[in-house]
């Protein structure tokens, strides 16, 4: 779509909807920079843009007359795509893309993109540092923190973009076509903004729609959705399993990271030399690999970036050792899922800091994974009685209830033992205590270290 001239209502104010706005002033639309937040500083938003700039800000409902004028609504990954004022659009024909969408068709290159309920932000990291050791223009965006909106200007036709697709995003892609794609997994997630379980997969499962049979995705056989998922794709499908030998794909071997195709079987690393605890991630670095290797990246690159990554940030991050007991950050476990694996990569026994925003997510398989690791579950948030009932009804007692993080930290240093762990994993978003999870981990991290 041509966009000098044309009128963009871009919906949302934070990072994503900021990013969009920009791309589309350099592209010469009149933009309306609009939420339904009254609260927002006007002033602080028209900040963020160059003085002259054809951008207005509307804030709260939406003028008839506003939507009359429209050519085009960018949807920000947070705005639900079923509120009132998007059906009434949709109603008048008004042409709607996702940020993702936008950035696409600015974009130039090569599309390596990455989905699933939980592993996405380190098997995009990851992917995208096996890429800058092999290519010379690497783009690491999306849902991983750096909008694609604000890369998109700068690339060539060379470039490789690494994104992190969340299913927001893909809500509104329409020729988004990624070279090769990945789906991680598929567990109960999003819900109270999806609905279903049958829609949180359909939308999942869009980030093949517009892949060619020359392209390539990447799922996880363990995930029987998937599994089947893969058998109706016309694109060329990897697997990879962290139990099953494969005849084809890659697959874990009694500790050691295998690849096998028609040349044979082939190598990567041991289990031992990751720097990436659990079997979860195990699955994360096949994953990445096996999209680099359908990129035609040679193993041997691979291989050597797999060994020396780091974990990512606020996903099972060690913190610091005192008084012989150990902490770890995986405030990016969000879900029950991904709180899961938290759980599973510990190897000794654990104080665990659950707790936060109820997405509508039950926790039963959390606490039964708990696997008589958990000596004490410390439940923050508002979903603390929810969790403490459900862990009551499956026989788990060791209940105790934190006004506040620094409190739920404190009790864990002080009850402790040398040779435990203290794991804040809560299974639950942020809001409503954090702004994100990102600044929950950050203020988990503050407060052990000054203990």
């Amino acid at each position: 779509m041509e966009l000098t001239k044309k009128c963009v209502l871009v919906f949302g104010t934070g990072i994503s909807g900021i990013g969009a706005a920009h791309l589309l002033l350099a592209k010469g639309a009149e933009v309306i920079l609009y939420d339904g937040n009254t609260e927002k500083d006007k002033d602080a938003l028209l900040a963020e843009f160059p003085a002259g700039s054809k951008v207005r800000i509307v804030l709260g409902e939406l003028p008839e007359a506003e939507m009359e004028q429209l050519d085009l609504v960018v949807m920000s990954p947070g705005v639900p795509c079923d509120l009132p004022v998007v059906l009434a659009m949709k109603e008048k024909g008004i042409h709607i893309w996702g940020e993702v969408e936008l950035a696409y068709e600015c974009g130039k290159g090569d599309v390596l993109a990455v989905t699933g309920t939980n592993g996405k932000t380190t098997t995009t990291s990851l992917l995208g540092a096996i890429m800058q050791a092999y290519h010379p223009e690497v783009y690491i965006v999306g849902n991983i923190g750096n909008p694609y909106t604000e890369a998109a200007p700068k690339m060539t036709d060379d470039a490789v973009t690494v994104a992190e697709i969340s299913s927001f995003q893909l809500e509104t892609i329409e020729k988004f076509a990624p070279k090769v794609s990945a789906i991680l997994n598929i567990t109960p997630d999003h819900l109270n903004r999806h609905h279903t379980m049958e829609e949180y997969i359909r939308v999942k499962e869009l980030i093949t729609k517009n892949q060619t049979e020359s392209d390539t995705c990447v799922l996880n056989y363990e995930d029987e959705i998937l599994r089947e998922f893969g058998k109706t794709l016309h694109t060329k499908v990897i697997y990879f399993s962290s139990l099953h030998k494969l005849e084809k794909g890659m697959y874990l071997d009694d500790g050691e990271i295998c690849y096998r195709d028609e040349n044979g079987v082939q190598k990567l690393c041991r289990t031992a030399e990751l720097n990436l605890p659990g079997r979860h991630n195990h699955e994360n670095v096949m994953a990445a690999a096996a999209m680099a290797l359908a990129y035609g990246v040679p193993l041997e690159v691979i291989r050597k970036v797999v060994c020396a990554f780091k974990a990512v940030e606020h996903r099972i991050e060690f913190v610091t050792e005192k008084n012989g007991v150990v902490y770890y950050n995986d405030s990016k476990g969000t879900n029950p899922d991904a709180a899961i694996k938290g759980i599973q990569a510990m190897d000794r026994p654990t104080l665990l800091i659950g707790g936060g925003y109820d997405k509508g997510s039950s926790y039963s398989e959390w606490i039964q994974a708990f696997d008589g690791k958990v000596k004490y579950l410390v439940l923050i948030g508002q979903t603390r009685e929810k969790i403490a009932a459900e862990a009551k009804a499956l026989g788990f007692t060791d209940i105790v209830f934190a006004d506040s993080l620094a409190e739920a930290v404190q009790f864990c240093a002080d009850h402790a033992k040398k040779g435990d762990a203290v794991l804040l994993s809560p299974a639950c978003a942020s809001w409503g205590m954090f702004p994100n999870y990102e600044v929950r981990g950050k203020m988990f991290k503050e407060l052990v270290n000054n203990l």
